[in-house]
């Protein structure tokens, strides 16, 4: 699984690269549905942003997430993913 991480308006930090590697590594139990991951992480004003575009097979999907940090962020745009990926899964077995 390839992950592309970038800043907007942010230094993106090796702490916050490794944060989101080792977040993306929950989705590895749905890997095989799962090509590419691009995250975004943004300041815009006060709030700390982050989305995320997952190509699978046939589709695209594509969540995005806001906290009072970039890391409160990244974790609820994990869990965000994680359900899509579930339910894209469900689609693709039934």
């Amino acid at each position: 699984m390839q992950i592309t991480i970038t800043g907007r308006h942010l230094d993106v930090s090796d702490s916050m690269r490794n944060y989101v590697t080792e977040k993306m590594d929950h989705l590895k139990r749905l890997e095989e549905y799962v090509k590419s991951v691009s995250v975004i992480l943004a300041v815009e004003n006060l709030d700390k942003k982050a989305e995320a575009k997952i190509a699978v097979k046939g589709d695209e999907l594509y969540a995005e997430a806001t906290g009072e940090t970039i890391y409160a962020a990244i974790d609820v745009l994990v869990d965000k993913l994680e359900r899509q990926l579930v339910k894209h899964k469900e689609k693709l077995t039934q």
